[in-house]
């Protein structure tokens, strides 16, 4: 198959099941902002965010492992689906013995609610770690379509248990952290099962060859996954150290729009990053990392630029009254996560090179300078100086990697259309906040012109694909469909 149709046919089926999955937040954000208080949302967000920090540090970033080797056709399935099992296993074991370690650890965080809490955590890592273990090997085995039906089902799961546990029997923060844990033993069964991968568990097969570089990849990967964490959740315990909880609330509702982006962005990552690793070594990659990636950002920037323009209407139909000052929040965040889809583009540069120390240490300086950005301009500008930083974070991160991985594979990174599209949003977000007299018009405009600057790039890429599906069709139909 053509590359170009494979890279569109992977991302259809990843969308359906990624759809379903992503809209599951803005099916759900009327029910949590009605059944919840801002001072409740704030504390499930933060047991939340505690839960997927220790993700990565309890599985040791094995997934990561799973799809790329798992895809490299010179593995062993049956040593790469072992490995992962072994290692996730062992991990939680240690885990479960660091109980008193972490409870004390997160009474310093002087949050109650975390540390009352702490064995929905346990089950919620339990549960996600092994869920995703099994949703990467089904990738990894290109079975694109049985993941994209788990997703689906996923998204009824979660729907019926947060209805069930948080409309039904009223449980408040427990029924949200249970719905999801209920939500994912579900779906793993189910992916156990339908994929019958209890056929690639084989003792027999646990290498030590197959496994050490597996983990030589990944690992690097932990403190990777940690510095994003600390670039996308540190803002939300500075802030409720420093603002309260309910502030953080507001901050957490704000993180749902441009999750939009995220969802825009997901749908295509996870279908490219099987193209750009099947491509290898070709001579043309270079071209093709280049055209793809221009279509990429233009379809993000326009995604944002709406985003930013309808801000305050998605904002007043998704949630209730009391959560409605959030919209002031989510410019600068709908910045940051535009960037995080770049980010992500880029990174698959590194992930086709097995160079997992670049991610690290482009990541870091990303952290690191959100750390400081977030203590300097909270006290300052309060929430929105964390969302400011958060972007100025991911900015970062992108410019270091896109200099940096030019040296293995050179990409055409399109920049005076880049600068030209950030300087866009970043006029959107500014007139948005500070909302001046005509200030729908000036938006209206801004978002007119930044479809006008990348609609070429999108134009000519629905071309091209249309083209190469006209050129592989029977030449009797082709020349019907000339003669209608």
């Amino acid at each position: 198959m053509d590359k170009y149709k494979k890279l569109v046919s992977n991302t259809v089926i990843f969308a359906i099941g990624t759809f379903s999955s992503k809209l599951l937040v803005f099916l759900l954000m009327p029910l949590y902002t009605r059944v919840l208080t801002e001072s409740d949302y704030g504390v499930v967000d933060l047991l939340m965010q505690t839960g997927n920090l220790l993700l990565p540090l309890v599985s040791l970033g094995i997934n990561n492992a799973i799809i790329r080797f798992g895809l490299d056709k010179s593995s062993d399935s049956r040593e790469v689906f072992t490995g992962g099992l072994a290692t996730l296993a062992s991990g939680y074991a240690v885990f479960l013995v660091a109980y008193p370690l972490l409870r004390w650890a997160l009474s310093l965080a002087g949050s109650a609610a975390i540390t009352d809490n702490i064995g929905l955590i346990y089950l919620f890592v339990l549960l996600s770690t092994t869920r995703s273990l099994f949703a990467s090997f089904v990738r990894s085995q290109e079975r694109v379509r049985l993941f994209a039906i788990d997703g689906v089902l996923s998204t009824a799961y979660t729907i019926f248990f947060n209805v069930l546990f948080l409309v039904v029997f009223k449980w408040g923060i427990t029924g949200y952290m249970l719905a999801v844990v209920c939500a994912d033993a579900l779906s793993s069964l189910f992916l156990f099962l339908t994929a019958r991968l209890y056929r690639f568990i084989r003792l027999d097969k646990l290498r030590w060859s197959q496994l050490s570089p597996m983990l030589r990849y990944c690992i690097p990967m932990i403190p990777t996954t940690v510095f994003w964490w600390i670039i996308n959740v540190s803002d939300r315990f500075i802030v409720t150290a420093m603002l309260g909880e309910s502030a953080n609330g507001l901050l957490a509702t704000s993180y749902k729009i441009p999750t939009m982006i995220t969802l825009v962005s997901g749908i295509f990552i996870d279908a490219w990053q099987m193209s750009a690793i099947s491509e290898g070594r070709s001579r043309s990659r270079a071209r093709f990392f280049s055209k793809v990636f221009s279509s990429y950002q233009s379809l993000i920037f326009v995604a944002a630029s709406g985003l930013i323009l309808f801000t305050k209407f998605i904002t007043y139909i998704m949630v209730s009254s009391k959560f409605y000052p959030s919209w002031e929040y989510v410019p600068f965040l709908i910045m940051a996560t535009s960037f995080s889809c770049l980010v992500s583009f880029s990174g698959s540069i590194y992930m086709v090179e097995k160079k997992s120390v670049h991610l690290l240490l482009t990541t870091m300086c990303g952290a690191l300078v959100n750390i400081v950005l977030n203590f300097t301009l909270i006290p300052i500008y309060g929430v929105n100086g964390a969302t400011f930083a958060t972007f100025i974070s991911y900015a970062l991160v992108f410019l270091l990697r896109a200099v940096n991985a030019h040296k293995y594979i050179p990409i055409q990174w399109d920049t005076p259309r880049l600068l030209l599209n950030t300087v866009i949003l970043l006029a959107q977000s500014l007139i948005l906040i500070y909302s001046p007299n005509f200030w729908i018009v000036y938006e209206s405009l801004l978002c007119l012109g930044m479809i006008a600057l990348n609609f070429k790039g999108l134009w000519d890429t629905a071309m091209r694909l249309l083209n190469r599906a006209n050129r592989r069709q029977p030449k009797h139909l082709a020349q019907s469909r000339r003669i209608r």
